[in-house]
């Protein structure tokens, strides 16, 4: 494929989603990207409010949720707000030894600015985590620190794919239709559904692989909960392997950008990823990985990318640009967690305890009322913090009016049950599936339980 194809500028690329991977986002309707929207001035002058990316900058529902949240909890109404991808530290707080050489660090003075490639005692703590838990060795040139994992992606964006280049991903899946169009990407959305766990096949990407620049994939995902098994991942790998022979020598390479910011918080499952299965992979994948999630610390931001050194030394020359490097405090502090086994294994021997409760305790309430005959169920939660679960009440009466879209669904939900929940719709699948994201880092066992008798009397008044 040409490096000079001219930008591929669609109005529409995607559904709306979740804009941050650790805070919700603004609301906003969709612009044409073709400048129709610019404002004109009295006397006639044409002036545009900001770009053309800005004015056509796709929204998310998200904040117009979180809003309506917010507005119930202030009336003194119970929510169970199953919404944001965070965690509430008084029900999650982060490591004590985290929080601890954090105090340390500040205390000593680590509050300068850090090297922009990452504190040196940080970068050789993730070269040794990722040997001891991941069985590979980054090479020096091949990693880079950021403030979480959002400059990564929106690194692999900048640096692998140029303007009118195609990137394929899952739907639905968190945030691709944002980062395509901010990189002037085409989108090339695979949807997906239950029969799947939510998860793109090798078949369903094969055909679309071959003129592409760039594949995505999250595992566990947000906003599924699910997670890729051995030979599903295999499967994929042998297809990007086998697009990069055919391309050997005539085009540039088609990478894999792998998120897996929740591989630590998996439930009875084996966590798989590229290098691991196929070692030839390495050549071809950007890792995307942090303390956001499985420690709980999404507002700590530290996060770092492991790839090849020809995608990752340009990468870390364009955040440099970006001033995209994590505060130096929460780097030192990071060093020692992520050197410490111990501390490590503790804190996860809890923590996923204390989700997989969560998790349990709503699909497994969910699961009771489909017994009774509500339209209602819940896939069994592989990882992460989110659990897909189903309302199929579209078309039914509810309150005096029918329930006609995802929206109505989600409104009459929160109104009637406190239910606070974000459809798979905000995460780019085709309205009207039932589908939602119920998300657990904020609330407790005692929230749940409290929800599932509101839950089942706000199902007994739909008709």
């Amino acid at each position: 494929m040409s490096r000079t194809k001219d930008a591929d500028t669609p109005a529409d690329r995607g559904k709306s989603g979740e804009a941050g991977r650790d805070q919700e986002s603004a609301e906003g309707g969709r612009v044409p990207l073709s400048g129709g929207g610019r404002t004109q001035l009295a006397d006639g002058g044409n002036i545009g409010k900001g770009s053309l990316l800005t004015e056509g900058l796709l929204g998310s529902p998200i904040l117009k949720i979180a809003g309506e949240v917010r507005e119930l909890i202030a009336k003194g109404e119970r929510v169970c707000n199953l919404t944001v991808g965070d965690f509430a530290p008084s029900e999650f707080p982060v490591p004590e030894l985290l929080s601890r050489e954090l105090i340390a660090a500040v205390t000593k003075g680590e509050t300068n600015y850090p090297p922009s490639t990452g504190m040196p005692a940080l970068r050789k703590a993730v070269v040794a985590f990722c040997e001891r838990r991941l069985g590979f060795r980054p090479a020096d040139d091949g990693f880079v620190i950021t403030a979480g994992a959002r400059p990564v992606i929106y690194g692999a964006y900048k640096v692998i794919v140029d303007p009118g280049e195609k990137v394929v991903y899952p739907v639905p899946s968190w945030n691709n239709v944002y980062y395509s169009q901010m990189s002037g990407a085409v989108a090339v959305p695979v949807p997906c559904d239950a029969s799947t766990s939510f998860l793109p096949t090798a078949a369903m990407l094969k055909s679309r692989l071959r003129d592409a620049r760039m594949l995505v994939l999250n595992s566990p995902v947000n906003p599924t909960g699910t997670a890729f098994t051995r030979q599903h991942l295999e499967e994929i790998c042998d297809a990007v392997l086998e697009e990069n022979q055919r391309r050997a020598g005539r085009d540039r390479p088609l990478y894999l950008l792998y998120d897996q910011m929740y591989w630590m918080l998996t439930f009875g499952i084996e966590h798989v990823h590229p290098i691991m299965l196929r070692p030839e992979m390495a050549h071809y994948t950007v890792y995307v990985d942090g303390i956001s999630k499985s420690f709980a610390a999404t507002g700590l931001r530290v996060g770092w990318g492991v790839g090849p050194a020809s995608v990752m030394k340009p990468m870390a020359d364009f955040l440099t640009h970006v001033g995209a490097w994590a505060p130096r405090p929460e780097q030192v502090a990071t060093a020692n967690l992520l050197g410490n086994d111990k501390a490590i294994d503790e804190f996860h021997g809890k923590m996923r305890g204390e989700v997989l409760s969560r998790l349990q305790s709503l699909h497994d309430g969910l699961k009771v009322l489909k017994g009774k005959g509500f339209p209602v169920d819940a896939a069994i939660p592989s990882g992460a913090i989110y659990l897909s679960a189903r309302f199929q009440l579209h078309g039914k009466h509810a309150d005096g009016a029918t329930l006609r879209s995802d929206d109505d669904v989600r409104t009459y939900l929160l109104r009637s049950a406190g239910l606070a929940a974000v459809p798979f719709s905000a995460f780019g699948e085709a309205a009207g599936s039932g589908w939602f994201r119920l998300s657990v880092g904020a609330v407790s066992v005692q929230d749940i339980q409290g929800l599932l008798p509101r839950l089942r009397k706000a199902l007994e008044g739909i008709s």
